[in-house]
């Protein structure tokens, strides 16, 4: 059998007008965390035959969405190879999980990093890498499927890496590791959850798991050498929430069981707010969406959201779904937006029942919902929604708390040199926004399309 190796498809288009100015986005849901860009000048409508394709590159399984900065692209995935049976091509999945950076302007390869893993989905999803990569200054932190964490220099060379299996005891759940970390001064803070010497992995034993202490691991940021842990939690996945609450820094993560809340520096909890659906099956997914002293947090298998006002300490309930019949919002896998009093979200656990909502932030009240986008992905910019659905759809929403406000649409994306759709489901990894430049991720590939013309 010969192996070829992963096939590479970059399309760059001639006389391409990239936008000079903008800013970088190091890591999930953008430089804040927010899913927010503070970009301006935006094409709107769109024409009629979508964005201009830039460039677009056929990568291998995952569903973690691509890092941007200091002019470099930076994505996770697991290498797929190819063979030629009966003279027709078969994709398999190979035992190499890469972490490839690319120009974020052409999509031309400048180095690959690659290492082992023998991850295997519980539920037959592919087994590929589910977060993004975070870059802090010359490194780059990558959490894999399978629970290996690494930190390699912008320059694709090893700096150090951690087993959290083997050092926390961590056993996955149900689709494994899915959680990014954040970077909080010289700390690295990980969503772990590993559990006591002796615990069974499988389905059949996950209900019986308990949490040994390392929910969230606090890693030297220079070395991997561990600072402190903290909590009997078990991994969800969301990523930890960083925040400024009355000159104090917090640090939220909405684990297996719930809200966790501490202060991120020396790891000291002040809360545990329990959320988390009865179904043994469910998931906390979304992160912890914060505005002044007020935390929302949501998911969608049960009790739905909840806003809790914080203190050093403890917290208030403002109002929660968990008693509602109709529930105000069930965010899945996507984090909520919030804007002027209003938080914006995808609504809902299956694809034929999601719906696109606006809820008010002080009393949980629905605006207005919306059918027919299934589940989908939000990203603000300049008064606007880049909105895309798992279907590949994307669409160009204005900002509007009182109706849905549909500007433009995208049935297809295609390659502007064949015409064959490139974005497909499913799209399940947030838009990322730099420099003009906006990068969306479908089935195998991923496509940067020009949202801002230069100047």
């Amino acid at each position: 059998m010969r192996r070829t190796g992963i096939l590479l498809l970059v399309f760059c288009c001639t006389g391409s007008n990239l936008h000079a100015q903008g800013s970088d986005w190091p890591q999930f849901l953008g430089p804040k965390g927010t899913s927010v860009s503070t970009e301006k000048g935006i094409i709107a409508p769109w024409p009629e035959k979508g964005l201009r394709v830039v460039w677009h590159r056929k990568l291998g399984t995952g569903y973690g969405a691509p890092s941007i900065s200091k002019g470099k692209l930076f994505q996770l995935d697991r290498v797929v190879d190819q063979i030629a049976v009966k003279d027709q091509i078969q994709y398999f999945e190979t035992n190499t999980a890469r972490l490839v950076c690319l120009d974020a302007r052409t999509g031309r390869l400048q180095w690959k990093f690659e290492y082992q893993t023998d991850f295997r989905d519980y539920f037959g999803y592919n087994n590929g890498p589910r977060s993004c990569p975070v870059v802090d200054g010359d490194r780059v932190y990558i959490y894999g499927a399978e629970g290996l964490l690494h930190c390699v220099s912008t320059e694709g060379k090893l700096l150090w890496k951690v087993d959290t299996r083997k050092d926390f005891g961590m056993i996955k759940n149900f689709f494994g590791v899915g959680s990014a970390p954040v970077v909080e001064g010289d700390l690295v803070l990980v969503n772990v959850g590993g559990s006591p010497p002796g615990s069974k992995e499988g389905l059949q034993h996950f209900a019986d798991l308990k949490g040994n202490g390392s929910g969230v691991v606090a890693f030297d940021k220079y070395k991997g050498t561990v600072q402190y842990k903290i909590s009997d939690e078990l991994a969800s996945y969301a990523s930890p929430v960083l925040a400024t609450i009355d000159g104090r820094r917090w640090c939220f993560m909405l684990a297996r069981g719930g809200l966790l809340a501490f202060e991120p520096k020396s790891g000291k909890i002040d809360f545990h707010f329990p959320w988390r659906a009865e179904d043994f099956e469910s998931v906390n997914a979304s992160n912890p969406v914060v505005v002044g002293n007020q935390v929302l947090i949501t998911e969608c298998y049960g009790p739905g959201s909840a806003l809790l006002e914080v203190k050093p300490g403890g917290y208030d309930v403002v109002w929660d779904d968990a008693k509602k019949f109709r529930k105000s919002l069930q965010c899945h896998w996507m984090t909520p937006i919030h804007h002027n009093g209003y938080v914006y979200g995808s609504s809902g656990r299956h694809t034929n029942h999601a719906l696109l909502r606006s809820v008010e932030w002080a009393t949980g009240k629905v605006m207005w919902s919306e059918p027919r986008l299934s589940r989908c992905s939000l990203l603000m910019v300049d008064g606007h929604f880049i909105c895309l659905g798992e279907d590949g759809k994307l669409r160009l929403l204005k900002v509007n708390s009182e109706k849905y406000d549909e500007v433009s649409v995208t049935e297809v994306v295609r390659d502007p040199k064949t015409g064959e759709p490139i974005l497909e489901y499913p799209c399940w990894a947030a838009p990322v926004l730099s420099n003009g430049l906006l990068y969306v991720r479908g089935d195998d590939r991923l496509v940067c399309l020009e949202l801002i013309p230069q100047k």
